[in-house]
């Protein structure tokens, strides 16, 4: 039984990184506008470079292959992105509680990654 949920697990937490890098390929001119109004340089070697990390390492970790190199990789793109693109401290009201509330719910993802990583 803690087999089969262990492998849930990883299908799920694998699974949402490849589902966020398809959604950013499929809308890619969107999302390079959005990262380039905030002035990300560069945005769509950016958004194509880290989609690419998301899908392979996300397939890697919920396949169960080179689990702990796919979770370290999507560790250092979470914290990397989130750095980035979830500057909450910038912004108020409600676009902050947004944000901030985002950068909170992916530090508990890197938490699981870190759980993920060590499995």
């Amino acid at each position: 039984m803690a087999t089969m949920a262990e492998s849930l697990g990883f299908t799920l937490l694998g699974g949402v990184f490849v589902w966020a890098g398809a959604e950013h390929f499929w809308n890619f001119r969107k999302v390079t506008g959005y990262l380039t109004e905030k002035g990300f340089p560069a945005a769509a070697i950016l958004l194509g470079l880290g989609s690419i990390v998301e899908i392979i390492a996300g397939l890697c970790l919920a396949i169960g292959v080179m689990r702990a190199y796919a979770a370290t990789a999507l560790i250092l793109f979470t914290i990397a992105a989130t750095l980035m693109a979830l500057n909450f401290w910038r912004y108020s009201g409600a676009e902050r509680q947004g944000l901030r509330s985002a950068f909170i719910i992916n530090f508990a993802v890197v938490g699981g990654l870190i759980l993920a990583a060590t499995a």
